[in-house]
């Protein structure tokens, strides 16, 4: 009683403190018009004490997160952040408006984040030494707080009503909303729950307390975090402390490994100085805590497993696996071995083989058969000889067969069955059994075929009679089925009228853009939900222009790559031949690269080295290599996302597997194309290598590689300043007043000799594009250059 009465005191302190202790402590207000800009050295506004601080804070090179931290601490601890899923570069900007609105806007005005106030007037922002962040009226009174829109964190004075929640983090350096959260839900229940990332809906609650109604959440003075209801009286203590608030900084935040964990930190210096959290956290063991029916990949990601230690929860994968992403493990696993067919129900004994993990379960939602009163040995030779089986569990002489992918897998001692994984022997290179099997029926059928076309003379006549009459029946005598527009061999895309086209662009109406066989417009699908399109229309009088619109109607479709502008269509109407693309919402890279609004150092970095991966793949992973020939800035586009996706809007050169060189007539765009193409010489893959050479510099250096215009002779041509400019230690001068770039110079040294090695005269020293990738994420040491002889950058 005495315990619940000294609770019931404090909180009654706590709430009658709270409205005035927020607002009225002394603070450094922060009045209209002031304002914030992300930028390296520090940039923000610290509360009365320096206890904590609101502002930017940089995030490894992916940009700046608007956020409150703990700001006297060597650690400087987030607890508090505002675009966690919108980081934004350098230059941007929060301010408190004049007429009194609170908004972050990126470099170039967009609003990527503000605060909702309904008829509200702002007086003036207020750091507090609670942590907490406000903004208030000309009479003090609070119209918003970030107490009030917790991410991850709570810390001591802080609330949380009902239907507030703390969602984790995705991951310990990025801070968009993750995959588990904490909720005091409307009907006053508490519970820890699984999100479908990356949406907002959650799964079912794998820490429930169920009977319990409270009206908030509290993490009061004296360090616990307590459910009240609203008389104020105590319901559960949720986290309790035995480390007074004098002595210690205290938090407590739901990590992105599923933990709620209360966190303390020593003010005193005699103390070892670091954040460690309290033996109490919630649940005690995540592995086991997620429900077997829920959906969802579970603690861990997809075909992997969950160890606790006793501290921590440790995703693991299964033999014969590997982890999608090494970075970020929680991903889940891919096999690493070609699956089993179900093209022939064969012996797969020879093939696979099951690896046994003891204690090691997937229980639930992945069971599809499930067999009692069976030995193991009958298990294993079900799941052996099912296609669909990817593991097996065999407990209790009960046998589950399980599909992939394989969700909330753990090991618990308390279980006392054991896994049983399908691993194929050999490697993953091996072709499907399917295939084999067909290989080994055409072998039987060409054997039948020779014995009977060598029995005899008039057998064989027979033969051959027999057979020119079946050709002949099926080209003559089979009904054609009736095609308005003809669609080319192997080809699974949709074929458009000239008149659906036409109206789609509105009588080609809107011009993207041009080259020397084409004019790209803008469209919309009516028929396809008002899809945008972009729709290429070659020139009518391109001499073999229907050749060449097959060769890369054909080359495109065969490439396959989320990074590829995709081809969606095409029309072959009589003298009408157009090609119909996804549309990219951002443009090519050259509208930005020599337009007002330039993107940054880290943008221009993403692009070069997207593009680099893309070229990669058409040059030397596609199954039928491709060469652009026509790679410059504007043919390079951005996605919603400003990722790099290479269009085909200039005509391919197509090669044969087998081919290794060939030659053309003159292709690209003079300036990007290496000179020795303009003199008849045998093109390669060289020929884009090239092309990526002056592309590199251009967004190096946010111009273009020739300008007619330029204040100093010496700087016309992009490369040869590029190379001088190298060669005098004056690298400086290529991304002057770009501070990004220039704080980043060693990564522009190299980058600019990787543009260098691209464009040399001589084919053969120019690097694959997997090399120049290699150099560019830093997997190859980027060499001394060869002297300017070997160096050409004639237009």
């Amino acid at each position: 009683m005495a315990l619940q009465l000294s609770y019931l005191l404090s909180l009654l302190f706590l709430i009658l403190l709270l409205p005035h202790s927020t607002t009225a402590q002394t603070s450094s207000n922060q009045s209209l018009g002031s304002s914030l800009t992300a930028q390296e050295k520090d940039s923000y506004w610290a509360s009365p004490s320096g206890d904590f601080a609101f502002g930017f804070q940089q995030i490894g090179k992916g940009g700046y997160l608007l956020a409150i931290w703990s700001n006297k601490l060597p650690e400087k601890t987030i607890v508090w952040s505002a675009n966690g899923d919108n980081l934004v570069p350098r230059g941007s900007k929060v301010e408190l408006t004049k007429d009194g609105k609170f908004v972050l806007n990126d470099p170039a005005g967009l609003e990527i984040w503000k605060v909702d106030l309904v008829r509200s007037v702002v007086a003036y922002a207020a750091m507090l030494d609670t942590g907490n962040f406000v903004l208030a009226s000309q009479d003090s009174s609070l119209l918003w707080q970030s107490f009030d829109h917790p991410t991850d964190t709570m810390l001591p004075s802080q609330t949380m009503s009902q239907g507030s929640k703390l969602v984790a983090c995705y991951s310990e350096m990025n801070y968009s909303n993750g995959r588990f959260q904490f909720q005091l839900k409307s009907d006053g229940s508490l519970a820890l729950q699984t999100r479908a990332y990356p949406t907002d809906y959650s799964y079912a609650d794998y820490w429930p307390e169920k009977n319990i109604s409270g009206f908030k959440v509290v993490f009061n003075q004296s360090g616990s975090i307590i459910l009240i209801t609203k008389n104020g009286s105590i319901v559960k203590s949720i986290l309790s402390n035995p480390s007074s608030m004098q002595d210690f900084y205290q938090r407590a935040i739901m990590e992105y490994d599923g933990v709620l964990r209360h966190y303390v930190y020593p003010k005193s210096s005699l103390m070892p100085r670091s954040w460690s959290y309290l033996p109490n956290f919630i649940p005690s063991n995540i592995c086991n805590s997620i429900p077997i029916d829920m959906c969802g990949s579970g603690a861990c990601g997809y075909n992997s497993y969950c160890m606790f230690d006793g501290q921590r929860p440790k995703c693991q994968c299964p033999d014969g696996y590997t982890f999608i992403d090494p970075e970020d493990v929680m991903k889940g696993c891919k096999q690493n071995f070609l699956s089993q067919s179900c093209d022939e129900a064969l012996p797969e004994s020879d093939l696979f083989y099951l690896k046994s993990m003891l204690n090691t379960d997937w229980p639930g939602m992945t069971d599809y058969e499930s067999f009692p009163e069976q030995n193991e040995d009958w298990c294993r030779t079900a799941c052996l000889g099912d296609c669909f089986c990817a593991a097996a569990v065999y407990e209790n002489r009960i046998c589950w067969k399980k599909k992939a992918p394989l969700p909330n897998g753990r090991i618990d001692s308390s279980f006392k069955g054991k896994a049983l994984i399908k691993i194929r022997k050999d490697n993953s290179t091996l072709k499907p059994l399917g295939a084999d099997l067909k290989k080994k029926d055409q072998s039987t059928v060409i054997l039948i075929v020779s014995v009977l076309l060598s029995s005899s003379v008039f057998l064989n006549l027979l033969f051959l009679l027999a057979v020119f009459l079946l050709v002949f029946r099926f080209k003559y005598w089979k009904p054609k089925a009736h095609k308005p527009y003809p669609v080319m061999p192997g080809m699974n895309l949709r074929s458009y009228t000239y008149e659906e086209l036409t109206e789609a662009t509105n009588g080609f109406r809107e011009e993207l853009g041009r080259g020397a066989f084409a004019k790209v417009y803008n469209g919309v699908l009516e028929s396809e939900d008002r899809k945008l399109v972009a729709v290429k229309r070659l020139n009518d009088m391109v001499r073999d222009g229907d050749l060449e619109f097959k060769a890369e109607v054909s080359a495109i479709d065969r490439t396959n790559h989320r990074n590829l502008v995709q081809l969606l269509g095409f029309c072959n109407e009589g003298q009408h031949r157009l090609l119909v693309y996804e549309f990219m919402s951002n443009g090519s890279i050259a509208s930005i690269l020599f337009g007002g609004s330039r993107p940054n150092w880290h943008q221009r970095i993403q692009i070069a080295l997207g593009t680099a991966k893309r070229l990669f793949y058409l040059l030397e992973e596609c199954s039928t290599q491709i060469i652009h020939c026509d790679i410059k800035p504007q043919n390079i586009l951005l996605d919603d996302s400003f990722i790099a996706r290479i269009s085909d809007f200039g005509l391919a050169k197509l090669l044969k597997t087998d081919q290794t060189r060939t030659t053309t007539s003159i292709r690209g765009t003079k300036g990007y194309v290496a000179p020795k193409w303009f003199r008849h010489m045998p093109v390669t893959a060289k020929v884009d290598v090239y092309s990526f050479g002056v592309l590199l510099l251009e967004l190096i250096c946010c111009r273009k590689s020739f300008e007619v215009e330029a204040q100093d002779e010496d700087r016309m041509i992009l490369a040869d300043w590029a190379y001088d400019c190298f060669k005098e230690r004056k690298l400086d001068l290529l991304v002057e007043n770009d501070e990004e770039a220039l704080d980043d110079v060693k990564r522009v040294e190299n980058y600019v000799m990787i543009a260098i090695w691209c464009i040399q005269e001589d084919p053969s020293l120019r690097p694959t594009m997997k090399k120049v990738v290699q150099m560019m994420v830093g997997a190859v040491e980027v060499s001394f250059l060869p002297g300017p002889s070997s160096f050409s950058s004639s237009l």
